[in-house]
């Protein structure tokens, strides 16, 4: 599944634009690396992500193209 649609229906960022955007500008890196929103993501990757003054970092945990918002919190562990 591409980066900005993993954003989105894991719920770590609202809108899919708004991912898109924040891959565009280099604010989300995988494993270490800054990544765009094409990035294949896969069970295991360390996602981090800059939004203003603080850092999100999470692990990938699950890969599903459709998720309630009661089970998006199982899709990533923040780390």
């Amino acid at each position: 599944m591409r980066l900005d649609k993993y954003l989105k229906v894991s719920r770590l960022i609202k809108r899919r634009t708004v991912a898109n955007e924040a891959c565009d500008n280099g604010r989300i890196s995988v494993n270490g690396r800054v990544v765009k929103a094409s990035y294949d993501v896969k069970v295991g990757d360390q996602i981090q992500i800059a939004l203003g003054a603080r850092t999100v970092s999470v692990e990938v945990l699950q890969v599903s193209e459709t998720v309630r918002k009661d089970d998006a919190p199982a899709m990533y562990k923040e780390i």
